[in-house]
């Protein structure tokens, strides 16, 4: 089977340019410094998966043509991974009302269902707000094990946010690693052996960062994973595309959006 794994974003929690048009670093002529937040689209013949639904949400899906969704599996509930959770209500009423699936822990779904009730357990109107997704949690004893959506495959794994626990993901030799700041030995060996790896480089040269992870820290974890390509991924408006592509060693990349791989 082959997957076609799309970037549709790799901005940070602000974009690129964030709010009041602000490029910072980046060269606003430049087409790959423009960002949407982070999130990627998991495309077989059949089944269409999304990690995230952050705040340009409409915005990828009408980009990208992703007329349909077979369910989301989300990293983490903070709002610029989840705040486009809304905008799945045109997929409900569009596809027979049928409800979306959801994936992610429990405190990610407990989290992201407070804010968002009525997409979980209806709003005051059946007819127009009935529920339209269906939580699905994965329990403790599925993290790194195989699961199965569709004719998808994937493993999830646990990474450190510093502020929360964040759900990565392992496509066949594709993983994805946002939000991050430390990973632990189960999850590097969980991904060890992947080609292809996206991961949260935020910090970029600060390695005091609470949250995230800077280079330095992404170029040791590779030493373990052995990933040939590996992309950088929640850049800020101080990681302009072309001198990060520059700066960095052979075999790792900045992400752009739109960038897609072929496994």
């Amino acid at each position: 089977m082959s997957m076609k794994i799309t970037i549709l974003g790799c901005g940070n929690s602000s974009g690129v340019p964030s709010v009041g048009n602000f490029w910072g670093a980046c060269d606003e002529y430049e087409p790959k410094n423009r960002r949407a937040r982070c999130s990627i689209a998991v495309q077989s013949e059949n089944t269409t998966l999304i990690v995230d639904t952050g705040g340009d949400f409409r915005h990828q899906m009408n980009q990208f043509s992703i007329n349909k969704i077979d369910a989301v599996l989300y990293t983490h509930p903070h709002s610029d991974h989840c705040h486009g959770i809304d905008d799945l209500r045109g997929f409900f009423f569009r596809h027979g009302r049928k409800a979306i699936d959801v994936y992610g822990s429990a405190e990610t779904l407990a989290d992201i269902s407070k804010r968002f009730d009525y997409l979980f357990d209806g709003g005051n109107n059946e007819e127009f707000y009935p529920p339209m997704v269906t939580a699905h949690i994965f329990p403790e004893s599925i993290y790194g094990s195989t699961q199965r959506i569709g004719d998808i495959d994937f493993i999830p794994y646990k990474i450190d946010h510093g502020t929360c626990t964040v759900t990565g993901y392992r496509f066949g030799d594709f993983a994805y690693s946002v939000d991050m700041k430390t990973m632990d030995d189960a999850a590097l060996e969980i991904i060890r052996g992947a080609k292809i790896w996206v991961v949260d480089g935020a910090a970029y040269k600060n390695p005091d960062n609470l949250v995230h992870a800077n280079l330095e820290t992404i170029y040791a974890y590779n030493r373990v994973i052995g990933a040939k390509e590996v992309y950088i991924s929640s850049l800020s408006t101080l990681m302009d595309y072309q001198t990060l592509k520059d700066e960095l060693p052979p075999g790792f990349y900045p992400a752009y959006d739109g960038l897609s791989f072929r496994l």
